[in-house]
């Protein structure tokens, strides 16, 4: 599955407004963003998709030298680990 950019989110699917998943995120400063959502639709859970879509934002991070915050739990609880400690904010 081919993970797309549109805007404010990476999503999997053929409409970005109706992914069949989703990470979604906001600029919070010049040097930082903010992962507001993930959404998995229940037909593709347990296949490690939200996570790829973490991974994505920690590229798309790490490319435009940003640093990542969380609101989404989801996130938090990946990003927690030390191999995102260069991106992420608490």
């Amino acid at each position: 599955m081919e993970i797309l950019f549109y805007k404010d989110r990476f999503y999997i699917g053929d409409n970005p407004r109706t992914p069949q998943a989703a990470i979604r995120f906001r600029t919070v400063a010049d040097d930082q963003i903010e992962v507001i959502s993930t959404y998995t639709n229940p037909s593709l859970r347990g296949q490690g998709i939200a996570r790829k879509l973490v991974e994505k934002v920690v590229d798309y991070a790490r490319e435009n030298k940003l640093k990542i915050s969380s609101t989404c739990s989801y996130a938090q609880k990946v990003l927690a680990h030390d191999a995102y400690e260069d991106v992420y904010t608490q």
